[in-house]
């Protein structure tokens, strides 16, 4: 899938795409020095990633936050998010390495974000209206990562694979 694709899916502009473009290669250039993701799924950043992060938009529609990204690692989904316009984004990421990385790519694509550079039980009382994981962990321990975040209004949007299976 090209960029191009992922942008007519999600149907953003063509300086949305832009930063979208420095933020993957941003993130290619820095996979070669740590960890970010799965050194499989690079060519295929922009459907397993990119795209995946990017549908939650529509779904975020109406919805206040602010966005708790826990466990944000290379910026999935909550960079995406940012990049493609939700201003109300926290990321939380325990690995300084990672942090700095999300710190490198909101500069380099002009993107108003908060990065929380700590374990998530160290994170300052926040209550965020919408709460989103990725690759984190198990659905059971998000839901238990969250609730100190969370009121009965909180809306959950944690990104699990299709094979994925309630523990």
């Amino acid at each position: 899938m090209t960029p191009g694709d992922v942008q007519r899916l999600l149907g953003f502009d063509d300086g949305v795409l832009d930063r979208l473009e420095a933020y993957a290669a941003l993130l290619v250039k820095w996979q070669a020095r740590i960890n970010l993701v799965a050194p499989a799924t690079l060519p295929d950043l922009w459907s397993r990633h990119i795209l995946d992060s990017g549908q939650l938009l529509a779904h975020m529609a109406g919805l206040s936050g602010p966005v708790l990204d826990l466990g944000a690692g290379a910026g999935f989904p909550g960079m995406v998010l940012a990049i493609m316009g939700r201003e109300d984004l926290i990321l939380v990421e325990a690995d300084q390495r990672k942090a700095a990385f999300l710190q490198e790519a909101a500069r380099v694509t002009g993107t108003r974000v908060v990065i929380e550079a700590c374990r998530i039980e160290a994170l300052r009382p926040i209550r965020a209206g919408i709460v989103t994981a990725r690759a984190l962990a198990p659905v059971t321990e998000l839901l238990h990562y969250a609730r100190s975040f969370s009121d009965k209004s909180t809306v959950y949007l944690f990104l699990k694979g299709s094979g994925w299976r309630p523990s």
